[in-house]
């Protein structure tokens, strides 16, 4: 179990503590549960009521509740409360994540023409394939695939059962979770007489840095070009990512959302829960789409952009989708009637 002195978050965090310096802190907990060797946060004034009844021995907050996080014991004042609680749980990991020691397990296949880095990590049933690289400090949990001519940054982590396909590249300090599928064939065919002719998908796929992949994620090859992930992008579980799609740095996607191929999402954009995106699309640097979206047209300004009918109870919403299914009628009939009445 990890532990340090209120002194020494402090002066890893920054901003202003009240209290004592020597306190020990044993975990990070919610407000609700803390103990007082725990250390707490709060970043929303909506949740203020619970501060006051919090065990926590110290409270990460803001400027504007400084006076009511003192009132109760021990604070840290920092400009983003929630910026710092984020920073702390990073040290914290270091901390307590257990090391990983360097070197390829016996049972790894690492074929001829690799180069793994003598600070990698190299897990049980690893299969690492001629002319892959494996940079300094990267870790390969067991049962990961890294394909032909594949490059994993420094200090890179896949955890257990990673398929990393030939072709595919991925930058410094990324991290992949299981389940992860990088480099499939995109979804491309021709239609002849005789049926689906495949289109063979010859593109890779380039990741760059500081890029966290989720659970049982898939980022398709590249048609021609390869598929971009840029640096800082963050995706969540369960994301389908077509051939070619480009996402820019530093956005973030959300679980369950689909984005189909040669769609190019901008820079520090927000892509909600369960959206999907047709293909072809562009979508401009820092706009925000609602969870359960469906975008299927370009997006050219930043902003919020919401693209769901409203849920109801069923007998409404059949009543409201029945009469949507006439609104283009309606519309030919309130023009016509304009006609008649406007005259000449």
């Amino acid at each position: 179990m990890a532990e340090a002195t209120l002194g020494e978050i402090a002066a890893h965090l920054g901003g202003e503590l009240i209290g004592d310096p020597t306190l020990r802190i044993t975990r990070i907990s919610p407000l609700e549960s803390a103990t007082p060797s725990s250390i707490s946060f709060l970043s929303n004034v909506k949740y203020q009521s619970r501060l006051a009844s919090s065990q926590a021995g110290c409270v990460i907050v803001g400027p504007a509740m400084r006076e009511a996080a003192v009132a109760r014991g021990a604070a840290l004042v920092t400009p983003d409360p929630y910026l710092g609680f984020a920073r702390l749980t990073q040290w914290w990991a270091a901390k307590t994540r257990p090391i990983v020691a360097a070197g390829v397990h016996p049972s790894a296949l690492v074929e001829p023409g690799a180069l793994v880095a003598a600070s990698a990590s190299v897990g049980p049933f690893v299969v690492i394939e001629s002319g892959a690289t494996i940079g300094e400090e990267a870790v390969l949990g067991a049962h990961c695939f890294v394909g032909h001519g594949a490059s994993v940054g420094r200090a890179t982590r896949f955890a257990p059962r990673v398929t990393f396909s030939h072709g595919c590249h991925i930058g410094d300090r990324g991290v992949l979770h299981s389940g992860v599928v990088i480099g499939a064939d995109g979804f491309g065919f021709a239609a002849s007489p005789g049926g689906a002719v495949k289109i063979e998908q010859l593109g890779g796929v380039r990741i760059g840095h500081d890029v966290e992949i989720g659970a049982n994620t898939c980022i398709d090859r590249g048609a021609l070009d390869d598929t971009v992930i840029e640096d800082g992008v963050k995706l969540d579980n369960l994301i389908q990512i077509g051939h070619n799609v480009r996402i820019g740095a530093h956005t973030a996607v959300q679980g369950c959302a689909g984005v189909a191929g040669s769609t190019t999402i901008g820079s520090r954009c927000i892509i909600g829960g369960a959206s999907i995106m047709l293909g072809h699309l562009t979508i401009a640097d820092g706009v925000i789409i609602t969870p359960g979206s469906a975008v299927t047209r370009s997006i050219r300004q930043p902003g919020t952009y919401s693209g769901i009918f409203p849920i109801d109870d069923n007998a409404s919403w059949e009543k409201n989708a029945a009469t949507l299914r006439n609104l283009h009628t309606l519309r030919d009939r309130v023009r016509a009637l304009e006609k008649k009445t406007s005259g000449p």
